[in-house]
């Protein structure tokens, strides 16, 4: 598993480590039913607090990434919820969207972007 956390950014580690785990499952190098390191393992790996670590593992369970067990501890459980996803998806795109209208990002360079994007999950 490669995760890219960086410590600089802006945005809070918790949810890049989520969002990098969400990306290892789409380009399937975490499949349905993968363990995740446990949260100590992961925190040590990663050099962070484990309640940072915590903190992502449950907003992955949140989000239907992952579920916990108390035995296996954070297991890939991809939901399958797809009208849930579908519209969680909308939601996050209209943003996205309205900030590229803002600066000028034509609907031909969105499905330029997205094509690419599709492109690089397929490869994997």
């Amino acid at each position: 598993m490669y995760l890219d956390i960086d410590f600089n950014s802006d945005e809070a580690i918790y949810m890049q480590l989520s969002n990098q785990i969400i990306l290892e499952i789409a380009m399937a190098r975490l499949q349905e039913g993968d363990s995740l390191p446990s949260v100590r393992q992961m925190a040590d790996l990663i050099g962070i607090n484990m309640h940072t670590v915590n903190k992502a593992y449950t907003v992955l369970r949140q989000d239907g990434f992952v579920t916990i067990d108390r035995r296996r501890g954070a297991i890939i459980s991809i939901d399958a919820d797809k009208r849930r996803a579908l519209e969680e998806m909308r939601e996050n795109l209209a943003v996205i969207l309205a900030r590229g209208l803002c600066r000028n990002i034509s609907r031909e360079e969105v499905h330029e972007l997205v094509d690419a994007v599709f492109d690089d999950y397929e490869k994997k």
